[in-house]
């Protein structure tokens, strides 16, 4: 995933469950594979955003969950989207134009992922649909990560691509 699809990739993820985008955005970040220094990657941020993302699958699942759409949770997930989308533009990608596409997958991966979850979290259905969602919120969480370009050593937020 060169230029800009890590970064397109890691907002769908943000749609779907933002906090599996921030977890993963803390692994690359301890593999030198995000932009600059603005997306911490020690141990506890990474077990931080991990739990996090854990707490979130679960509390999804729950008949009291708020839409993902509405006005605080969607910008949320845009916000997630731009950030991780600028750490995950390419060397030679404009990390500007990736936070576009961060934004552009958040937007795509909140109302997809939606559509395809269904309205109901409080049946067996839905309750399945969304462990189905967890799945591949996870599995393209890793894909973005692993696939993601490494950074340059010395590369710090502000610098050239």
């Amino acid at each position: 995933m060169q230029g800009y699809g890590a970064s397109f990739g890691i907002g769908f993820v943000a749609g779907m469950r933002s906090m599996s985008a921030c977890a993963a955005l803390t692994w690359a970040a301890s593999q030198g594979r995000t932009r600059g220094d603005l997306i911490p990657a020690g141990a506890g941020a990474r077990a931080l955003a991990t739990a996090a993302a854990v707490a979130e699958m679960a509390g999804d699942k729950m008949p009291f969950a708020p839409d993902r759409r509405i006005a605080p949770s969607f910008a949320l997930r845009l916000v997630i989207g731009a950030v991780g989308g600028w750490a995950m533009a390419g060397r030679r990608a404009s990390p500007e134009h990736g936070a576009l596409a961060g934004v552009a997958g958040a937007v795509a991966g909140t109302l997809l992922g939606r559509a395809a979850r269904g309205g109901d979290s409080r049946t067996s259905t839905g309750r399945s649909r969304g462990l189905a969602e967890d799945a591949v919120a996870v599995g393209l969480a890793v894909l973005v990560t692993r696939s993601a370009e490494p950074k340059r050593r010395g590369f710090h937020l502000g610098a050239a691509p």
